[in-house]
Formats: structure tokens, C-alpha cells, sequence
């Protein structure tokens, strides 16, 4: 999983913008090392190109892992949401609350 848990949306898009440019950077590394090989008619280096590629591959792992965690976690209309519902339960006791509810699910067309 990713190094810190992020809790917010702001936080993963942050991660995932520094992610894609760390990608963007390792496949122009691995694009260079090849022309630069070309070029000599040599060998590309294995240890470097092995460990390129791997770090390549866990930085694209984690942009996955970042991008799946921001998918779960509440938008801000979810939390504006939330908070509307907690300032309206405040103004009503649990019978009076238990009506709004009824309400509301009859409205969605669903049960309780």
C-alpha cells in the first residue's frame, strides 16, 4: 500500500500528480538509456535497466493503489451532504427524526 495513508481526495490527487511525473520521468530515463545504446551498437546496462523497470513497475502500482483509495473516499458533495444531514438531525429528537427518514426513503420510492 501506499508509504502514508491518505485521507483525503486533495492528498491522493497530489500523490498521484508527483507519481505521474516520477513515471513520465523513469520511462524518458529508459527511452534515453536505449537510444544511447542504439546509437553505439552496444548493451544497455542490465543491473541499471532491471532496476529501472522495477521501480518503473512499483511506481505504477501505487498510482493504482492511490487512484483506487481517492474512488472510495468521499467527495466534497458527500461531505457537504453529511454535514447538512448532522445539522438537521440536530434540530430533531428520534421520533421526529424517525418521521424525516420515512419521509425521505418514500420519496426515493424505497422502504425503510
Amino acid at each position: 500500500m501506499t508509504e502514508t495513508m491518505m485521507t483525503t481526495r486533495e492528498a491522493c490527487q497530489k500523490r498521484l500528480i508527483g507519481l505521474r511525473d516520477e513515471i513520465a520521468e523513469l520511462k524518458a530515463e529508459i527511452a534515453t538509456a536505449d537510444m544511447n545504446r542504439q546509437a553505439r551498437r552496444g548493451r544497455v546496462d542490465p543491473a541499471r535497466f532491471v532496476r529501472a523497470r522495477a521501480e518503473l513497475r512499483h511506481k505504477q502500482a501505487e498510482a493504482a493503489e492511490v487512484a483506487v483509495l481517492m474512488s472510495r473516499l468521499p467527495g466534497r458533495k458527500d461531505a457537504l451532504k453529511d454535514t447538512l444531514i448532522a445539522m438537521f438531525r440536530e434540530g430533531h429528537d428520534d421520533a421526529a427524526w424517525a418521521t424525516v427518514m420515512d419521509e425521505a426513503h418514500r420519496r426515493l420510492g424505497g422502504a425503510a
